[in-house]
Protein backbone atom coordinates (compact mmCIF):
# COMPACT_ATOMS: atom_id res chain seq x y z
CA UNK A 1 0.00 0.00 0.00
CA UNK A 2 0.85 3.58 0.75
CA UNK A 3 1.84 3.25 4.25
CA UNK A 4 5.78 3.69 3.71
CA UNK A 5 4.83 6.89 1.07
CA UNK A 6 3.01 7.94 3.98
CA UNK A 7 5.70 7.73 6.66
CA UNK A 8 8.33 8.95 4.60
CA UNK A 9 6.77 12.12 3.95
CA UNK A 10 6.08 12.04 7.32
CA UNK A 11 9.96 11.42 8.19
CA UNK A 12 10.23 14.31 6.13
CA UNK A 13 8.09 16.72 7.95
CA UNK A 14 10.31 15.49 11.39
CA UNK A 15 13.67 15.70 9.62
CA UNK A 16 13.06 19.24 8.67
CA UNK A 17 10.99 19.99 12.28
CA UNK A 18 14.49 18.35 14.01
CA UNK A 19 16.77 20.63 11.44
CA UNK A 20 14.42 23.81 12.52
CA UNK A 21 14.55 22.96 15.94
CA UNK A 22 18.15 22.99 16.12
CA UNK A 23 18.55 26.33 14.56
CA UNK A 24 15.71 27.79 16.45
CA UNK A 25 16.23 26.45 19.78
CA UNK A 26 18.65 24.05 20.60
CA UNK A 27 17.01 22.65 23.51
CA UNK A 28 13.79 24.04 23.34
CA UNK A 29 11.97 21.10 21.53
CA UNK A 30 12.22 18.72 24.30
CA UNK A 31 9.89 20.73 26.54
CA UNK A 32 12.04 19.85 29.19
CA UNK A 33 16.01 20.48 28.18
CA UNK A 34 17.17 24.23 28.25
CA UNK A 35 14.14 24.83 30.55
CA UNK A 36 11.36 25.22 27.85
CA UNK A 37 7.55 25.53 29.03
CA UNK A 38 5.41 23.54 27.13
CA UNK A 39 1.78 24.82 26.63
CA UNK A 40 -1.48 23.31 26.04
CA UNK A 41 -2.76 22.46 22.61
CA UNK A 42 -6.32 23.43 21.71
CA UNK A 43 -8.78 20.91 19.17
CA UNK A 44 -12.06 21.97 17.94
CA UNK A 45 -13.09 18.98 15.54
CA UNK A 46 -16.17 19.90 13.47
CA UNK A 47 -19.30 17.10 13.94
CA UNK A 48 -19.77 13.62 14.61
CA UNK A 49 -22.42 13.21 11.55
CA UNK A 50 -20.65 13.79 8.79
CA UNK A 51 -17.98 11.26 8.83
CA UNK A 52 -16.70 8.10 11.31
CA UNK A 53 -13.54 9.72 11.33
CA UNK A 54 -14.49 13.44 13.61
CA UNK A 55 -15.67 11.02 16.04
CA UNK A 56 -13.45 8.25 16.33
CA UNK A 57 -10.34 8.12 14.11
CA UNK A 58 -8.86 11.68 14.32
CA UNK A 59 -9.45 12.22 18.37
CA UNK A 60 -7.49 8.66 18.93
CA UNK A 61 -4.63 9.53 16.91
CA UNK A 62 -4.23 12.92 17.82
CA UNK A 63 -4.27 12.07 22.06
CA UNK A 64 -1.73 9.63 20.89
CA UNK A 65 0.76 11.93 19.44
CA UNK A 66 0.25 14.43 22.06
CA UNK A 67 0.36 12.44 25.10
CA UNK A 68 3.67 10.38 23.13
CA UNK A 69 5.26 13.75 23.32
CA UNK A 70 4.15 14.66 26.74
CA UNK A 71 1.97 17.65 25.60
CA UNK A 72 -1.47 18.60 27.18
CA UNK A 73 -4.41 18.64 24.72
CA UNK A 74 -8.10 19.54 24.89
CA UNK A 75 -9.67 18.04 22.38
CA UNK A 76 -13.52 19.03 21.62
CA UNK A 77 -16.24 18.07 18.82
CA UNK A 78 -18.50 21.02 17.95
CA UNK A 79 -21.49 18.46 17.10
CA UNK A 80 -21.93 20.62 13.76
CA UNK A 81 -22.61 24.05 15.72
CA UNK A 82 -21.49 27.05 15.08
CA UNK A 83 -22.29 28.69 18.02
CA UNK A 84 -20.88 25.91 20.14
CA UNK A 85 -17.56 26.38 17.98
CA UNK A 86 -16.86 29.78 18.73
CA UNK A 87 -17.55 28.74 22.52
CA UNK A 88 -15.25 26.05 22.89
CA UNK A 89 -12.95 28.04 21.25
CA UNK A 90 -13.29 31.29 23.57
CA UNK A 91 -13.07 28.59 26.16
CA UNK A 92 -9.90 27.35 25.31
CA UNK A 93 -8.34 30.76 24.33
CA UNK A 94 -9.50 32.14 27.45
CA UNK A 95 -8.00 28.90 29.52
CA UNK A 96 -4.40 30.18 28.10
CA UNK A 97 -3.77 27.05 25.13
CA UNK A 98 -0.44 27.86 23.77
CA UNK A 99 -1.77 26.45 20.20
CA UNK A 100 -5.53 26.19 18.42
CA UNK A 101 -5.93 23.65 15.73
CA UNK A 102 -8.85 23.91 14.12
CA UNK A 103 -11.45 21.71 11.32
CA UNK A 104 -14.01 24.57 10.56
CA UNK A 105 -17.20 24.58 10.25
CA UNK A 106 -16.94 27.23 7.59
CA UNK A 107 -14.72 29.68 7.19
CA UNK A 108 -16.73 32.92 8.38
CA UNK A 109 -16.79 31.02 11.78
CA UNK A 110 -13.42 29.91 11.56
CA UNK A 111 -12.00 32.90 10.62
CA UNK A 112 -13.76 34.50 13.70
CA UNK A 113 -12.03 32.19 16.02
CA UNK A 114 -8.42 32.25 14.37
CA UNK A 115 -8.54 36.13 14.76
CA UNK A 116 -8.95 36.20 18.10
CA UNK A 117 -6.27 33.76 19.39
CA UNK A 118 -3.85 35.61 16.92
CA UNK A 119 -5.28 38.34 18.95
CA UNK A 120 -4.15 36.50 22.41
CA UNK A 121 -0.68 35.62 21.17
CA UNK A 122 -2.06 31.54 20.04
CA UNK A 123 -0.42 30.04 17.11
CA UNK A 124 -2.84 28.58 14.79
CA UNK A 125 -3.31 25.53 12.74
CA UNK A 126 -5.92 25.09 9.86
CA UNK A 127 -6.75 21.15 9.89
CA UNK A 128 -8.25 19.35 7.30
CA UNK A 129 -9.76 22.30 5.81
CA UNK A 130 -8.50 25.46 5.08
CA UNK A 131 -10.34 28.81 6.42
CA UNK A 132 -10.30 31.02 3.57
CA UNK A 133 -9.18 34.32 4.99
CA UNK A 134 -8.16 33.19 8.17
CA UNK A 135 -4.23 33.04 8.17
CA UNK A 136 -3.28 29.72 9.89
CA UNK A 137 0.26 29.50 11.16
CA UNK A 138 0.06 26.28 9.00
CA UNK A 139 -2.34 24.00 7.47
CA UNK A 140 -2.94 20.49 7.31
CA UNK A 141 -4.72 17.76 4.98
CA UNK A 142 -4.59 15.68 1.77
CA UNK A 143 -4.10 17.04 -1.56
CA UNK A 144 -7.78 17.32 -1.62
CA UNK A 145 -7.92 18.71 -5.63
CA UNK A 146 -5.91 14.69 -6.24
CA UNK A 147 -8.81 13.25 -4.20
CA UNK A 148 -11.79 14.29 -6.48
CA UNK A 149 -9.79 13.23 -9.60
CA UNK A 150 -9.39 9.88 -8.42
CA UNK A 151 -13.34 10.01 -7.48
CA UNK A 152 -13.82 11.05 -11.20
CA UNK A 153 -11.15 8.28 -12.31
CA UNK A 154 -12.52 5.72 -10.61
CA UNK A 155 -16.30 6.60 -11.62
CA UNK A 156 -15.32 6.21 -15.16
CA UNK A 157 -13.46 3.14 -14.48
CA UNK A 158 -16.63 1.63 -12.96
CA UNK A 159 -18.74 3.22 -15.76
CA UNK A 160 -16.61 1.39 -18.64
CA UNK A 161 -16.24 -1.85 -17.54
CA UNK A 162 -19.72 -1.74 -17.35
CA UNK A 163 -19.86 -1.09 -20.74
CA UNK A 164 -22.28 2.19 -20.14
CA UNK A 165 -23.06 4.15 -23.30
CA UNK A 166 -23.42 7.86 -23.19
CA UNK A 167 -24.01 7.75 -19.18
CA UNK A 168 -25.92 9.93 -17.60
CA UNK A 169 -24.06 10.69 -14.68
CA UNK A 170 -25.30 12.89 -11.67
CA UNK A 171 -22.77 14.99 -8.74
CA UNK A 172 -23.76 14.87 -4.97
CA UNK A 173 -21.48 17.78 -3.64
CA UNK A 174 -20.16 18.19 -0.62
CA UNK A 175 -20.82 21.34 1.56
CA UNK A 176 -21.11 24.44 -0.28
CA UNK A 177 -19.06 25.86 2.96
CA UNK A 178 -16.28 23.73 3.17
CA UNK A 179 -13.67 24.29 0.85
CA UNK A 180 -12.56 20.95 0.99
CA UNK A 181 -15.76 20.20 -1.22
CA UNK A 182 -14.73 23.06 -3.66
CA UNK A 183 -11.45 21.20 -3.92
CA UNK A 184 -12.63 18.24 -4.34
CA UNK A 185 -15.14 18.94 -7.23
CA UNK A 186 -12.64 21.05 -9.10
CA UNK A 187 -10.73 17.61 -8.90
CA UNK A 188 -13.79 15.37 -10.31
CA UNK A 189 -15.08 18.01 -12.79
CA UNK A 190 -11.89 17.93 -14.56
CA UNK A 191 -12.23 14.39 -15.33
CA UNK A 192 -16.10 14.04 -15.96
CA UNK A 193 -15.83 17.87 -17.97
CA UNK A 194 -14.32 16.39 -20.87
CA UNK A 195 -16.43 13.12 -21.02
CA UNK A 196 -19.73 15.54 -20.87
CA UNK A 197 -18.22 17.99 -23.53
CA UNK A 198 -17.05 14.85 -25.78
CA UNK A 199 -20.54 13.16 -25.37
CA UNK A 200 -19.06 10.24 -23.74
CA UNK A 201 -20.73 10.98 -20.62
CA UNK A 202 -24.24 12.63 -20.14
CA UNK A 203 -24.28 15.64 -17.72
CA UNK A 204 -26.90 14.96 -15.13
CA UNK A 205 -27.69 16.61 -11.86
CA UNK A 206 -24.74 18.40 -10.01
CA UNK A 207 -26.12 19.83 -6.23
CA UNK A 208 -24.27 20.15 -3.43
CA UNK A 209 -25.61 18.85 0.26
CA UNK A 210 -25.52 21.53 2.80
CA UNK A 211 -23.14 20.82 5.93
CA UNK A 212 -22.44 17.05 4.22
CA UNK A 213 -25.49 16.04 5.97
CA UNK A 214 -26.40 12.37 5.26
CA UNK A 215 -30.18 12.77 5.25
CA UNK A 216 -30.30 15.43 3.36
CA UNK A 217 -28.00 14.01 0.84
CA UNK A 218 -30.20 11.03 0.22
CA UNK A 219 -33.27 13.53 0.05
CA UNK A 220 -31.70 15.30 -2.56
CA UNK A 221 -30.90 11.94 -4.41
CA UNK A 222 -33.99 10.70 -4.45
CA UNK A 223 -35.11 14.01 -6.04
CA UNK A 224 -32.66 13.08 -8.48
CA UNK A 225 -33.64 9.86 -9.72
CA UNK A 226 -37.29 10.69 -9.63
CA UNK A 227 -36.60 13.96 -12.00
CA UNK A 228 -34.01 11.83 -14.19
CA UNK A 229 -34.76 7.77 -14.20
CA UNK A 230 -31.95 7.39 -16.26
CA UNK A 231 -29.35 8.22 -13.81
CA UNK A 232 -26.60 5.97 -14.60
CA UNK A 233 -23.57 6.51 -12.54
CA UNK A 234 -22.96 9.18 -9.35
CA UNK A 235 -20.16 10.75 -8.27
CA UNK A 236 -21.34 11.18 -4.39
CA UNK A 237 -18.20 13.03 -3.16
CA UNK A 238 -17.99 10.74 0.58
CA UNK A 239 -18.84 7.71 1.98
CA UNK A 240 -20.98 9.02 4.03
CA UNK A 241 -23.10 10.55 1.09
CA UNK A 242 -22.76 7.28 -1.10
CA UNK A 243 -24.44 4.83 1.58
CA UNK A 244 -27.14 7.95 1.22
CA UNK A 245 -27.19 7.19 -2.50
CA UNK A 246 -27.29 3.62 -2.26
CA UNK A 247 -29.68 3.79 0.14
CA UNK A 248 -32.10 5.13 -2.36
CA UNK A 249 -30.90 2.70 -4.80
CA UNK A 250 -32.25 0.15 -3.11
CA UNK A 251 -35.37 0.84 -3.39
CA UNK A 252 -35.56 0.86 -6.83
CA UNK A 253 -33.21 -2.01 -6.98
CA UNK A 254 -30.47 -0.60 -8.68
CA UNK A 255 -28.08 -0.90 -6.21
CA UNK A 256 -25.08 -2.54 -7.78
CA UNK A 257 -26.23 -1.13 -10.66
CA UNK A 258 -25.59 2.08 -10.68
CA UNK A 259 -22.15 2.98 -10.14
CA UNK A 260 -21.36 5.17 -6.62
CA UNK A 261 -18.36 7.04 -5.35
CA UNK A 262 -17.03 7.81 -1.96
CA UNK A 263 -14.09 9.00 0.34
CA UNK A 264 -13.43 7.84 3.62
CA UNK A 265 -12.23 4.58 3.31
CA UNK A 266 -15.16 3.62 6.13
CA UNK A 267 -16.25 0.50 7.35
CA UNK A 268 -19.68 1.31 5.84
CA UNK A 269 -18.17 2.39 2.59
CA UNK A 270 -15.88 -0.54 2.13
CA UNK A 271 -18.60 -3.04 3.17
CA UNK A 272 -20.76 -1.11 -0.03
CA UNK A 273 -17.44 -2.12 -1.68
CA UNK A 274 -17.15 -5.44 -0.89
CA UNK A 275 -20.90 -6.09 -1.33
CA UNK A 276 -20.73 -5.16 -4.87
CA UNK A 277 -22.82 -1.78 -4.27
CA UNK A 278 -19.99 0.98 -4.23
CA UNK A 279 -17.36 1.50 -7.10
CA UNK A 280 -14.89 2.96 -5.38
CA UNK A 281 -13.88 5.22 -2.25
CA UNK A 282 -10.61 7.26 -1.03
CA UNK A 283 -8.51 6.23 1.51
CA UNK A 284 -6.48 8.91 3.27
CA UNK A 285 -4.56 7.81 6.35
CA UNK A 286 -6.00 9.76 8.80
CA UNK A 287 -2.97 8.69 11.19
CA UNK A 288 -0.49 10.55 8.88
CA UNK A 289 -2.32 13.39 9.38
CA UNK A 290 -3.40 13.62 12.64
CA UNK A 291 0.78 13.15 13.21
CA UNK A 292 1.82 15.69 10.74
CA UNK A 293 -0.25 18.39 12.16
CA UNK A 294 0.34 16.99 15.70
CA UNK A 295 4.19 17.39 15.15
CA UNK A 296 3.55 21.03 14.32
CA UNK A 297 1.45 21.66 17.06
CA UNK A 298 3.85 20.06 19.54
CA UNK A 299 6.60 22.40 17.85
CA UNK A 300 4.50 25.58 18.72
CA UNK A 301 3.81 24.80 21.71
CA UNK A 302 7.58 24.37 22.42
CA UNK A 303 8.19 27.70 20.75
CA UNK A 304 9.42 26.25 17.47
CA UNK A 305 8.46 26.69 14.45
CA UNK A 306 8.90 24.18 11.87
CA UNK A 307 9.41 24.06 8.34
CA UNK A 308 7.50 22.21 5.81
CA UNK A 309 8.60 22.79 2.68
CA UNK A 310 5.15 23.27 0.97
CA UNK A 311 3.00 26.11 1.02
CA UNK A 312 -0.78 26.69 -0.26
CA UNK A 313 -1.81 29.91 -1.45
CA UNK A 314 -5.73 30.96 0.09
CA UNK A 315 -7.73 31.87 -2.58
CA UNK A 316 -8.66 34.96 -0.60
CA UNK A 317 -6.29 36.52 0.90
CA UNK A 318 -3.17 35.49 -2.04
CA UNK A 319 -0.94 34.78 0.76
CA UNK A 320 0.96 31.72 1.43
CA UNK A 321 0.46 29.26 4.23
CA UNK A 322 2.96 26.78 5.10
CA UNK A 323 1.59 23.54 4.52
CA UNK A 324 1.89 19.76 4.54
CA UNK A 325 -0.05 17.97 1.70
CA UNK A 326 -0.53 13.57 1.97
CA UNK A 327 -1.37 12.03 -0.58
CA UNK A 328 -4.56 9.83 -0.79
CA UNK A 329 -5.37 6.74 -2.41
CA UNK A 330 -7.71 4.96 -4.41
CA UNK A 331 -9.65 2.10 -3.40
CA UNK A 332 -12.04 -1.00 -5.29
CA UNK A 333 -12.96 -3.99 -4.12
CA UNK A 334 -9.33 -5.67 -4.90
CA UNK A 335 -7.34 -3.39 -2.78
CA UNK A 336 -9.96 -3.27 0.32
CA UNK A 337 -7.60 -5.53 1.84
CA UNK A 338 -5.02 -2.51 1.64
CA UNK A 339 -6.65 -0.98 4.33
CA UNK A 340 -7.02 -3.18 6.43
CA UNK A 341 -3.25 -3.99 5.78
CA UNK A 342 -2.50 -0.65 6.63
CA UNK A 343 -4.21 -0.66 9.77
CA UNK A 344 -6.99 1.67 9.27
CA UNK A 345 -9.58 -0.90 9.53
CA UNK A 346 -9.48 -3.96 11.39
CA UNK A 347 -10.32 -7.03 10.11
CA UNK A 348 -12.95 -7.64 13.17
CA UNK A 349 -14.85 -4.40 12.30
CA UNK A 350 -14.77 -5.09 8.53
CA UNK A 351 -15.58 -8.69 8.07
CA UNK A 352 -18.32 -9.26 10.87
CA UNK A 353 -21.17 -11.38 10.16
CA UNK A 354 -22.08 -11.47 6.45
CA UNK A 355 -19.22 -10.14 5.75
CA UNK A 356 -16.90 -12.74 6.28
CA UNK A 357 -17.51 -14.89 3.50
CA UNK A 358 -17.20 -11.57 0.91
CA UNK A 359 -13.89 -10.59 2.92
CA UNK A 360 -12.35 -14.27 2.36
CA UNK A 361 -13.02 -14.12 -1.44
CA UNK A 362 -11.31 -10.84 -1.51
CA UNK A 363 -8.41 -11.21 0.51
CA UNK A 364 -8.71 -9.69 3.65
CA UNK A 365 -6.69 -11.05 6.33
Amino acid sequence: MRKGMFALAAAGLLAAGSMAACGDDSGGDSGTDGGASVGKVGVILPDTASSQRWSTDDPKFLKAAFDAAGVPVDIQNAQGDKSQFQTIAEGMISSGVKVLMIVNLDSGTGKAVLDKARAAGIATIDYDRLTLGGNADYYVSFDNVAVGKLQGEGLVKCLTAMKAVKPVVARLNGSPTDNNATLFKQGYDSVLDPKFASGEFVKGPDQSVPDWDNAQGGTIFEQMLTENKNIKGVLAANDGLGNAVISVLKKQGLNGKVPVTGQDATVQGLQNILVGDQCMTVYKAIQQEADAAAELAIGLAKGTRKDTGQTVTDPETKKDIPAVLLTPDPIFKDSVKDVVADGFVTKDQLCAGDFAKLCAENGVS
